[in-house]
Protein backbone atom coordinates (compact mmCIF):
# COMPACT_ATOMS: atom_id res chain seq x y z
CA UNK A 1 0.00 0.00 0.00
CA UNK A 2 1.34 3.43 -0.98
CA UNK A 3 2.13 5.63 2.02
CA UNK A 4 0.00 8.75 2.22
CA UNK A 5 1.86 12.00 1.69
CA UNK A 6 2.84 13.89 4.83
CA UNK A 7 1.42 17.40 4.57
CA UNK A 8 2.99 20.57 5.88
CA UNK A 9 1.06 23.81 6.37
CA UNK A 10 3.44 26.75 6.70
CA UNK A 11 1.50 29.30 8.69
CA UNK A 12 -0.90 28.36 11.48
CA UNK A 13 -3.63 30.86 10.63
CA UNK A 14 -7.07 30.21 9.17
CA UNK A 15 -5.85 28.75 5.87
CA UNK A 16 -3.27 26.49 7.50
CA UNK A 17 -5.86 25.23 9.97
CA UNK A 18 -8.39 24.60 7.21
CA UNK A 19 -5.84 22.63 5.18
CA UNK A 20 -4.83 20.66 8.29
CA UNK A 21 -8.49 19.83 8.91
CA UNK A 22 -9.04 18.71 5.29
CA UNK A 23 -6.04 16.39 5.16
CA UNK A 24 -6.34 15.00 8.70
CA UNK A 25 -10.01 14.29 8.06
CA UNK A 26 -8.98 12.28 4.99
CA UNK A 27 -6.32 10.31 6.88
CA UNK A 28 -3.07 12.19 6.22
CA UNK A 29 -0.48 13.14 8.79
CA UNK A 30 -0.24 16.94 8.93
CA UNK A 31 2.16 19.32 10.60
CA UNK A 32 1.18 22.94 11.23
CA UNK A 33 4.38 24.96 11.09
CA UNK A 34 4.75 28.40 12.64
CA UNK A 35 8.10 29.78 11.51
CA UNK A 36 7.68 33.19 13.14
CA UNK A 37 9.93 33.90 16.15
CA UNK A 38 7.71 34.06 19.26
CA UNK A 39 7.98 33.92 23.03
CA UNK A 40 7.21 30.50 24.51
CA UNK A 41 3.89 31.69 25.95
CA UNK A 42 2.81 33.07 22.56
CA UNK A 43 3.73 29.79 20.84
CA UNK A 44 1.61 27.85 23.31
CA UNK A 45 -1.30 30.26 22.88
CA UNK A 46 -1.14 29.91 19.09
CA UNK A 47 -0.94 26.11 19.34
CA UNK A 48 -3.97 25.99 21.61
CA UNK A 49 -5.93 28.38 19.40
CA UNK A 50 -5.14 26.38 16.25
CA UNK A 51 -6.20 23.04 17.73
CA UNK A 52 -9.30 24.58 19.28
CA UNK A 53 -10.38 25.94 15.88
CA UNK A 54 -9.77 22.62 14.10
CA UNK A 55 -11.68 20.76 16.84
CA UNK A 56 -14.56 23.23 16.57
CA UNK A 57 -14.82 22.91 12.79
CA UNK A 58 -14.69 19.10 13.00
CA UNK A 59 -17.36 19.10 15.69
CA UNK A 60 -19.58 21.39 13.62
CA UNK A 61 -19.35 19.01 10.65
CA UNK A 62 -20.13 16.03 12.82
CA UNK A 63 -23.10 17.81 14.39
CA UNK A 64 -24.39 18.62 10.89
CA UNK A 65 -24.38 14.89 10.13
CA UNK A 66 -21.12 14.79 8.18
CA UNK A 67 -19.52 11.95 10.14
CA UNK A 68 -19.48 10.21 13.52
CA UNK A 69 -18.13 12.54 16.22
CA UNK A 70 -16.27 9.57 17.73
CA UNK A 71 -13.69 9.99 14.94
CA UNK A 72 -12.69 13.52 15.94
CA UNK A 73 -9.95 12.50 18.37
CA UNK A 74 -8.29 10.23 15.79
CA UNK A 75 -8.37 13.07 13.26
CA UNK A 76 -6.85 15.55 15.69
CA UNK A 77 -4.14 13.02 16.57
CA UNK A 78 -2.93 13.19 12.95
CA UNK A 79 -2.11 16.90 13.34
CA UNK A 80 1.15 18.09 14.91
CA UNK A 81 2.30 21.60 15.65
CA UNK A 82 5.87 22.79 15.14
CA UNK A 83 7.13 26.16 16.30
CA UNK A 84 10.26 27.77 14.81
CA UNK A 85 12.66 25.78 16.96
CA UNK A 86 11.18 22.50 15.74
CA UNK A 87 10.43 23.59 12.18
CA UNK A 88 13.62 22.19 10.62
CA UNK A 89 12.80 18.63 11.69
CA UNK A 90 9.16 19.02 10.68
CA UNK A 91 9.97 20.44 7.25
CA UNK A 92 12.42 17.64 6.50
CA UNK A 93 9.62 15.12 6.84
CA UNK A 94 6.92 16.65 4.63
CA UNK A 95 6.08 15.58 1.09
CA UNK A 96 3.92 18.60 0.23
CA UNK A 97 4.24 22.04 1.80
CA UNK A 98 1.40 24.55 1.54
CA UNK A 99 2.48 28.13 2.30
CA UNK A 100 -0.31 30.16 3.87
CA UNK A 101 1.31 33.23 5.45
CA UNK A 102 -0.28 36.71 5.06
CA UNK A 103 -0.69 38.16 1.55
CA UNK A 104 2.40 40.36 1.79
CA UNK A 105 5.18 39.67 -0.69
CA UNK A 106 7.99 40.17 1.81
CA UNK A 107 6.29 37.85 4.31
CA UNK A 108 6.10 35.16 1.66
CA UNK A 109 9.71 35.71 0.62
CA UNK A 110 10.84 35.32 4.25
CA UNK A 111 8.70 32.20 4.72
CA UNK A 112 10.15 30.52 1.64
CA UNK A 113 13.71 31.52 2.51
CA UNK A 114 13.26 29.87 5.89
CA UNK A 115 11.37 26.77 4.80
CA UNK A 116 12.63 25.70 1.38
CA UNK A 117 16.27 24.94 2.33
CA UNK A 118 14.97 22.59 5.04
CA UNK A 119 12.76 20.55 2.67
CA UNK A 120 13.73 17.37 0.87
CA UNK A 121 14.67 17.87 -2.78
CA UNK A 122 11.59 15.94 -3.92
CA UNK A 123 9.05 17.89 -1.87
CA UNK A 124 6.28 19.80 -3.64
CA UNK A 125 5.90 23.45 -2.62
CA UNK A 126 2.62 25.31 -3.14
CA UNK A 127 1.48 28.79 -2.19
CA UNK A 128 -2.18 29.23 -1.23
CA UNK A 129 -2.14 32.90 -2.27
CA UNK A 130 -5.14 34.36 -4.03
CA UNK A 131 -3.31 37.47 -5.21
CA UNK A 132 0.38 36.88 -6.01
CA UNK A 133 1.08 35.03 -9.25
CA UNK A 134 3.14 31.83 -9.29
CA UNK A 135 5.45 33.47 -11.85
CA UNK A 136 6.42 36.02 -9.20
CA UNK A 137 6.75 33.59 -6.29
CA UNK A 138 8.75 30.96 -8.20
CA UNK A 139 11.88 33.09 -7.82
CA UNK A 140 11.75 32.60 -4.05
CA UNK A 141 12.06 28.80 -4.37
CA UNK A 142 15.31 26.90 -4.94
CA UNK A 143 13.65 24.28 -7.18
CA UNK A 144 10.99 26.27 -9.08
CA UNK A 145 10.08 23.22 -11.16
CA UNK A 146 8.51 21.80 -7.99
CA UNK A 147 6.54 24.94 -7.19
CA UNK A 148 3.03 26.14 -8.11
CA UNK A 149 0.14 28.09 -6.63
CA UNK A 150 -2.69 26.18 -4.98
CA UNK A 151 -5.63 28.43 -4.15
CA UNK A 152 -8.18 26.99 -1.71
CA UNK A 153 -11.59 28.58 -1.14
CA UNK A 154 -12.68 29.21 2.45
CA UNK A 155 -13.62 27.26 4.39
CA UNK A 156 -10.80 25.15 2.97
CA UNK A 157 -11.97 21.98 4.70
CA UNK A 158 -15.45 22.21 3.16
CA UNK A 159 -15.41 23.82 -0.32
CA UNK A 160 -14.44 21.16 -2.90
CA UNK A 161 -12.73 23.45 -5.43
CA UNK A 162 -8.97 24.05 -5.39
CA UNK A 163 -7.37 26.15 -8.15
CA UNK A 164 -3.90 25.01 -9.27
CA UNK A 165 -1.86 27.65 -11.07
CA UNK A 166 1.57 26.47 -12.22
CA UNK A 167 4.12 28.80 -13.79
CA UNK A 168 5.85 28.10 -17.10
CA UNK A 169 8.67 26.23 -15.37
CA UNK A 170 6.53 23.96 -13.20
CA UNK A 171 7.14 20.27 -13.97
CA UNK A 172 3.90 18.83 -15.38
CA UNK A 173 4.41 15.72 -13.26
CA UNK A 174 4.38 17.89 -10.13
CA UNK A 175 1.06 19.47 -11.09
CA UNK A 176 -0.38 16.02 -11.85
CA UNK A 177 0.88 14.63 -8.53
CA UNK A 178 -0.62 17.44 -6.48
CA UNK A 179 -3.88 17.17 -8.42
CA UNK A 180 -4.05 13.44 -7.62
CA UNK A 181 -3.37 14.06 -3.91
CA UNK A 182 -6.18 16.61 -3.78
CA UNK A 183 -8.61 14.39 -5.67
CA UNK A 184 -7.90 11.56 -3.23
CA UNK A 185 -9.16 13.70 -0.32
CA UNK A 186 -12.35 14.60 -2.19
CA UNK A 187 -11.31 17.93 -3.70
CA UNK A 188 -12.08 19.07 -7.25
CA UNK A 189 -8.86 20.67 -8.55
CA UNK A 190 -8.82 22.80 -11.69
CA UNK A 191 -5.75 24.12 -13.50
CA UNK A 192 -5.38 27.68 -14.76
CA UNK A 193 -2.55 29.80 -16.07
CA UNK A 194 -0.80 32.34 -13.89
CA UNK A 195 -3.28 35.18 -14.35
CA UNK A 196 -4.69 37.72 -11.87
CA UNK A 197 -7.81 36.43 -10.12
CA UNK A 198 -7.42 32.78 -11.13
CA UNK A 199 -10.93 31.56 -12.11
CA UNK A 200 -13.28 31.94 -9.14
CA UNK A 201 -12.06 35.29 -7.70
CA UNK A 202 -12.23 36.80 -11.19
CA UNK A 203 -15.79 35.60 -11.78
CA UNK A 204 -16.74 36.43 -8.22
CA UNK A 205 -15.51 40.02 -8.45
CA UNK A 206 -17.70 40.66 -11.50
CA UNK A 207 -20.80 39.12 -9.92
CA UNK A 208 -20.41 40.83 -6.54
CA UNK A 209 -19.69 44.24 -8.06
CA UNK A 210 -22.67 43.96 -10.41
CA UNK A 211 -24.91 42.94 -7.50
CA UNK A 212 -23.73 45.93 -5.47
CA UNK A 213 -24.20 48.19 -8.50
CA UNK A 214 -27.84 47.10 -8.93
CA UNK A 215 -28.55 47.87 -5.27
CA UNK A 216 -26.78 51.24 -5.63
CA UNK A 217 -28.88 52.09 -8.70
CA UNK A 218 -32.12 51.11 -6.96
CA UNK A 219 -32.87 48.37 -9.47
CA UNK A 220 -33.62 45.88 -6.70
CA UNK A 221 -33.22 45.59 -2.96
CA UNK A 222 -30.27 43.70 -1.52
CA UNK A 223 -32.75 41.07 -0.31
CA UNK A 224 -34.22 40.54 -3.78
CA UNK A 225 -30.81 40.43 -5.46
CA UNK A 226 -29.82 37.69 -3.03
CA UNK A 227 -33.10 35.82 -3.60
CA UNK A 228 -32.45 35.96 -7.34
CA UNK A 229 -29.02 34.42 -6.79
CA UNK A 230 -30.09 31.79 -4.26
CA UNK A 231 -33.11 30.58 -6.20
CA UNK A 232 -32.08 31.18 -9.82
CA UNK A 233 -28.50 32.05 -10.60
CA UNK A 234 -26.99 29.78 -7.94
CA UNK A 235 -28.86 26.50 -8.59
CA UNK A 236 -28.51 26.96 -12.34
CA UNK A 237 -24.73 27.16 -12.23
CA UNK A 238 -24.37 24.58 -9.47
CA UNK A 239 -26.00 21.99 -11.72
CA UNK A 240 -24.35 23.23 -14.93
CA UNK A 241 -21.06 24.97 -15.58
CA UNK A 242 -21.19 28.51 -16.95
CA UNK A 243 -19.56 27.58 -20.26
CA UNK A 244 -21.68 24.42 -20.50
CA UNK A 245 -24.76 26.61 -20.04
CA UNK A 246 -23.71 28.84 -22.95
CA UNK A 247 -23.57 25.82 -25.26
CA UNK A 248 -26.73 24.28 -23.80
CA UNK A 249 -28.92 27.32 -24.37
CA UNK A 250 -27.13 28.52 -27.48
CA UNK A 251 -24.29 30.98 -27.87
CA UNK A 252 -26.57 33.21 -29.97
CA UNK A 253 -28.61 34.00 -26.85
CA UNK A 254 -25.51 35.32 -25.10
CA UNK A 255 -24.41 37.16 -28.25
CA UNK A 256 -27.66 39.09 -28.74
CA UNK A 257 -28.27 39.67 -25.02
CA UNK A 258 -24.76 41.05 -24.54
CA UNK A 259 -25.06 43.49 -27.43
CA UNK A 260 -28.49 44.61 -26.20
CA UNK A 261 -27.31 45.19 -22.63
CA UNK A 262 -24.20 47.06 -23.76
CA UNK A 263 -26.31 49.41 -25.88
CA UNK A 264 -29.28 49.78 -23.50
CA UNK A 265 -27.13 50.43 -20.44
CA UNK A 266 -24.40 52.32 -22.28
CA UNK A 267 -21.84 50.04 -20.65
CA UNK A 268 -19.10 48.53 -22.85
CA UNK A 269 -18.36 45.96 -20.13
CA UNK A 270 -21.42 44.01 -21.32
CA UNK A 271 -20.06 43.62 -24.87
CA UNK A 272 -19.26 39.97 -25.67
CA UNK A 273 -15.60 38.97 -25.93
CA UNK A 274 -14.09 38.28 -29.34
CA UNK A 275 -14.40 34.51 -28.93
CA UNK A 276 -18.21 34.82 -28.69
CA UNK A 277 -18.37 37.03 -31.80
CA UNK A 278 -16.11 34.63 -33.69
CA UNK A 279 -18.02 31.49 -32.72
CA UNK A 280 -21.30 33.17 -33.61
CA UNK A 281 -20.11 34.00 -37.14
CA UNK A 282 -18.61 30.51 -37.55
CA UNK A 283 -21.94 28.90 -36.68
CA UNK A 284 -20.57 27.35 -33.49
CA UNK A 285 -23.60 28.07 -31.35
CA UNK A 286 -23.39 25.05 -29.07
CA UNK A 287 -25.35 21.86 -28.61
CA UNK A 288 -27.79 22.26 -31.48
CA UNK A 289 -24.98 22.95 -33.98
CA UNK A 290 -22.80 20.11 -32.67
CA UNK A 291 -20.02 22.48 -31.69
CA UNK A 292 -19.55 25.52 -29.51
CA UNK A 293 -17.04 25.81 -26.67
CA UNK A 294 -17.36 22.02 -26.46
CA UNK A 295 -17.58 19.42 -29.21
CA UNK A 296 -21.10 17.92 -29.05
CA UNK A 297 -21.01 15.86 -32.25
CA UNK A 298 -20.72 12.52 -30.47
CA UNK A 299 -23.28 13.41 -27.78
CA UNK A 300 -26.86 12.12 -27.82
CA UNK A 301 -28.58 15.50 -27.36
CA UNK A 302 -31.87 14.06 -26.09
CA UNK A 303 -30.16 11.89 -23.49
CA UNK A 304 -27.95 14.79 -22.43
CA UNK A 305 -30.95 17.09 -21.92
CA UNK A 306 -32.58 14.42 -19.73
CA UNK A 307 -29.37 14.18 -17.71
CA UNK A 308 -29.32 17.96 -17.20
CA UNK A 309 -32.95 17.90 -16.06
CA UNK A 310 -32.17 15.10 -13.60
CA UNK A 311 -29.19 17.05 -12.22
CA UNK A 312 -31.25 20.18 -11.71
CA UNK A 313 -34.18 18.34 -10.15
CA UNK A 314 -31.88 16.45 -7.75
CA UNK A 315 -30.30 19.72 -6.63
CA UNK A 316 -33.65 21.46 -6.16
CA UNK A 317 -34.98 18.51 -4.17
CA UNK A 318 -31.88 18.57 -1.99
CA UNK A 319 -32.45 22.29 -1.35
CA UNK A 320 -36.15 21.73 -0.67
CA UNK A 321 -37.09 23.87 -3.68
CA UNK A 322 -38.72 21.30 -5.99
CA UNK A 323 -42.50 21.92 -5.98
CA UNK A 324 -44.89 19.06 -5.33
CA UNK A 325 -47.60 18.19 -7.86
CA UNK A 326 -50.81 20.05 -7.09
CA UNK A 327 -49.09 22.45 -4.72
CA UNK A 328 -51.53 25.27 -5.50
CA UNK A 329 -54.53 22.99 -4.94
CA UNK A 330 -53.15 21.90 -1.58
CA UNK A 331 -52.46 25.50 -0.60
CA UNK A 332 -56.01 26.49 -1.54
CA UNK A 333 -57.48 23.57 0.39
CA UNK A 334 -55.60 24.64 3.50
CA UNK A 335 -56.49 28.35 3.19
CA UNK A 336 -59.46 29.78 5.14
CA UNK A 337 -62.58 30.37 3.02
CA UNK A 338 -63.30 34.02 2.20
CA UNK A 339 -66.08 35.43 4.34
CA UNK A 340 -65.61 32.72 6.96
Amino acid sequence: MTKLAVIGALGAGRMGRGIAHAFAYAGHEVVLIDAKPRAAADVEALRAQAFAEIRTSLAALAEAGGFDAKEIEAMLARVRFAARDGAATALAGVDVLFEGVPEVLEAKRAAFEFAVPRLRADAIVASTTSTVLSTELAGFVARPERFLNCHWLNPAYLIPLVELSPHAGTDGAVTARLKAILEAIGKQPVVCKAAPGFIVPRLQALVMNEAARMVEQGIASAEDVDRAVRYGFGPRYASMGVVEFIDYGGLDILYYASHYLAKALGEPRFEPPEIVNRYMHEGRRGLRDGKGFFDWRAVDAAAYRKEVLARQLALLRHLGLAPEPGAALKARAGAPRSGA
